[in-house]
């Protein structure tokens, strides 16, 4: 049940800023999470990939 008197300027601040914060570290970790998951990916797939083709006969003499 939500409340229903009006609080004071600084509380509601204060949990605004709070809120704020939780957002923020919640979007961090979603960020992280991703960047690891498309970093796993991409390791599978270069494990999985010939060889040959990710490291063509001469790729080092461009």
């Amino acid at each position: 049940m939500t409340e229903t008197r009006i609080k004071p300027y600084a509380e509601q601040q204060a949990e605004e800023a709070r809120r704020q914060e939780q957002q923020r570290q919640f979007r961090r970790n979603q960020v992280f999470g991703l960047v690891l998951l498309a970093a796993l990916v991409l390791g599978w797939w270069l494990l999985r990939a010939n060889p040959r083709w990710i490291f063509p006969p001469g790729w080092w003499r461009w």
